[in-house]
């Protein structure tokens, strides 16, 4: 079985669907949300991140609770239906008896084969032992080729579409992203790209090999200081990817966990939108290389993100919503 032999259908039931009401609202698409290339693979850029899809509750901690395996398989199958076809993921997002690497793979290739436009996007550097405790990150080359040659046998793949470079602190990438730069030339990774990165990091990586992506934390009130870092990458035909976008309520006025500024409940009472929606569709309007990564296990919370990337912001809308991201940096 090869990478690239994918099945041209996103349809995994064994009975055809019934047929829809004609009074039934039409579902989503992530189509909607427009489309960005990671390299030369084209993307919708409302995607999905798998993060919390092995377990219910807070995500990556130790005693972490299993998710349901048929509610978890059935979100991604669902999502494959609304037209997302950007899936984040790695081979440490795993609870007890739950792995997304493993969901991926026994949902969305059932017969060894993924979807035909299908790109999975997976990361290295971070590690954590059978018990779900963290360890040492991986520097090594060794190291980083025993993370790769993990995600692929987790995913059934010969090659990964894209693999992110985790990073912690401020030191050199050069000798990490120089080790997966040698595994991309030996065919095992097709597009390269960092996460949590400071822009000097992000040049001393395009000096070793091309960067298709930059995954840092930003959203709405959060890391109001990466917005010049967010255009240069625009400007560099880099996509950004923010992690964490609608799970920072809060955030931006100081305010207790869970509660949303008032001008942000205030557009989103304007388009009959959730603030969470009203998040994702603030991150796509700040350019057309931003793409948007919501993780999810219910079904509801999954058609409710995809929805939010047709949404259109005014120019006054808008500026309310950045008066509340600057407000962060004050």
């Amino acid at each position: 079985m090869t990478a690239d032999s994918r099945t041209t259908t996103a349809s995994f039931a064994t009975q055809p669907p019934a047929a829809t009401p004609a009074s039934t609202p039409a579902s989503p698409s992530a189509s909607a949300s427009g489309t960005w290339k990671l390299g030369d693979l084209p993307v919708h850029r409302i995607g999905f991140g798998t993060m919390r899809l092995p377990q219910t509750g807070a995500a990556l901690v130790e005693d972490a609770v299993p998710r349901d395996r048929e509610q978890a398989t059935a979100v991604l199958r669902k999502a494959v239906e609304l037209g997302v076809n950007h899936f984040d993921t790695a081979a440490f997002y795993f609870s007890p008896l739950r792995s997304a690497n493993e969901l991926l793979n026994s949902a969305l290739a059932p017969a060894g084969r993924y979807p035909d436009d299908l790109v999975i996007a997976t990361k290295v550097g971070p590690a954590r032992d059978a018990s779900g405790a963290w360890v040492t990150h991986a520097r090594t080359p060794r190291e980083l080729r025993a993370q790769v040659e993990e995600n692929l046998r987790q995913l059934g793949r010969d090659h990964l579409d894209l693999v992110n470079l985790r990073i912690l602190g401020t030191d050199s990438v050069a000798e990490r992203f120089g080790a997966l730069a040698e595994l991309r030339e030996a065919g095992l990774i097709r597009h390269l790209g960092l996460s949590n990165v400071t822009p000097e990091q992000l040049d001393e990586a395009r000096e070793i090999a091309p960067v298709v992506c930059v995954q840092n934390m930003y959203g709405i009130g959060v890391r109001p200081e990466y917005d010049a870092f967010v255009r240069r990458c625009g400007d560099l035909g880099i996509a950004f990817v923010p992690f964490y976008a609608i799970a920072a309520a809060g955030r931006e006025t100081g305010a207790k966990a869970g509660t949303e500024a008032e001008e942000l409940l205030t557009v989103a009472r304007a388009h009959g939108a959730s603030p969470a929606q009203i998040r994702l569709a603030w991150t796509l309007h700040q350019g057309p290389h931003l793409l948007a990564i919501p993780g999810t296990g219910d079904p509801g919370h999954l058609v409710d993100n995809v929805a939010a990337g047709a949404l259109k912001l005014s120019e006054e809308e808008l500026a309310l919503l950045d008066g509340v991201h600057r407000a962060a940096a004050v």
